[in-house]
């Protein structure tokens, strides 16, 4: 395994926004995603985690930078954990960083997503080997596309059936950064 590319030295930040590594803390962030009926279908979180697995999942965004996954970030606002985002360096060799994120449904139409979308794509634009940053996004997301637009990202194409979500392959729209 070659070594990942280094951790910021100092926390990506935008408008109110700030994102952060995670900590045995975000355990309860895990508990409230997990309750959303969209975030675990996207992800490893399992849907209405248990305490344990809320605590796994947590653990294991510890270790994907060691890894060499990319970088799983918690967005906060005010110190508060809201959200999740993360630059994820699969496609690295081809010089693509790839984002994904998710909102608290406590926390979302203010702006956090936009905020931590530019927050992101300041720090990706620092990563060796990165020349272009992708983001998919479900064509029915209305609210995850506006957050890309204000970001400043771009609609490119869309992807006929492309990601597998919730078991079935789901069209996606590809965005990429300015």
């Amino acid at each position: 395994m070659t070594e990942p590319p280094p951790w910021p030295a100092t926390p990506p930040a935008h408008g109110s926004v700030v994102l952060r590594e995670f900590a045995e803390t975000d355990v309860s962030l895990a508990l409230e995603l997990g309750e959303d009926p969209y975030v675990p279908l996207i992800g490893s979180l399992p849907a209405h985690p248990t305490r344990q697995e809320a605590e796994d999942w947590v653990r294991r965004q510890q270790t994907r930078h060691a890894e060499g996954r990319g970088f799983p970030f918690v967005i906060t606002v005010d110190g508060t954990a809201v959200g999740t985002i993360g630059l994820w360096l699969r496609k690295l060799s081809e010089g693509i960083g790839i984002l994904g994120y998710s909102v608290s449904p406590a926390h979302r139409r203010r702006g956090v997503a936009t905020d931590a979308l530019k927050a992101i794509t300041g720090f990706a634009w620092t990563v060796p080997g990165v020349e272009r940053i992708e983001l998919c996004i479900e064509p029915w997301n209305r609210s995850s596309l506006r957050a890309a637009e204000k970001a400043g990202y771009r609609r490119e194409r869309l992807l006929p059936a492309h990601q597998e979500i919730g078991g079935v392959a789901r069209d996606m729209l590809l965005y990429v950064s300015p």
